[in-house]
């Protein structure tokens, strides 16, 4: 497999948030990992691509529950801390830019994960184009994302610097509910379930949702 060039802002950004990542409070991270966690995603014996792993927050959970995963991230500082924890004869991390060809064959994958990584891609068709490259017929693309009402109040990916205190602003782009839909639908796409995420105490539904999530398949081969 290649290597590929990193985004660069962006990984820039998400090494120095490295270490602090799972240290500091983060409502939509915690939020993104119950979700994942409680979806039924039938992990067992599927080989699972994670793209934007990260510091590695949920591929311990994937490596736990399926028979493979190759986790990729564009910030080394993101995936030394994922090295750091994730260990195991069945997983592999890379370094990637998920903006282009990613480095697998063509329907090797049966599952795709992207977990709040989406804001930070321009262009979200080159993802469901990967997406769809990568996955077997039958195979599924899972998709949690910082919901774009969220994103229209302001908010975005964040962290306090340290030492400076100063508080960075990871680069974001908006991609309405539309976008996703229709992306899915070019690239051939099946849809199985679309969910709106609230936080646990928002009962009374008095602020819009913090993450969508679509669930999606390529058609399976029929005889």
């Amino acid at each position: 497999m290649s290597q590929c060039r990193p985004i660069v802002a962006v990984a820039s950004a998400y090494d120095q948030w490295a270490h602090t990542y799972e240290t500091v409070e983060n409502a939509t991270r915690d939020l993104a990992a119950t979700v994942l966690r409680q979806y039924p995603l039938h992990l067992r014996d599927r080989h699972v691509l994670e793209i934007g792993c990260g510091t590695g927050f949920n591929t311990t959970y994937l490596a736990q529950q399926s028979r493979s995963v190759l986790a990729i991230d564009g910030s080394a500082g993101m995936l030394a801390q994922a090295r750091s924890k994730v260990a195991a004869p069945h997983v592999l991390l890379m370094r990637c830019d998920l903006q282009h060809a990613w480095p697998l064959a063509d329907a090797s994958m049966d599952l795709v994960i992207c977990m709040l990584v989406l804001e930070h891609i321009p262009d979200v068709y080159a993802i469901f184009h990967e997406a769809s490259r990568v996955l077997r017929p039958g195979g599924a693309f899972f998709v949690c994302e910082l919901h774009p009402f969220r994103q229209l109040q302001g908010r975005q990916a964040r962290f306090t610097e340290a030492g400076s205190g100063k508080v960075i602003l990871i680069p974001a782009y908006l991609h309405d509910v539309s976008e996703y839909v229709n992306a899915s639908v070019q690239h051939g796409f099946e849809l199985i379930r679309m969910d709106e995420w609230r936080d646990a105490q928002d009962s009374t539904y008095t602020v819009p949702p913090r993450l969508l999530s679509l669930h999606i398949r390529v058609p399976p081969r029929h005889p």
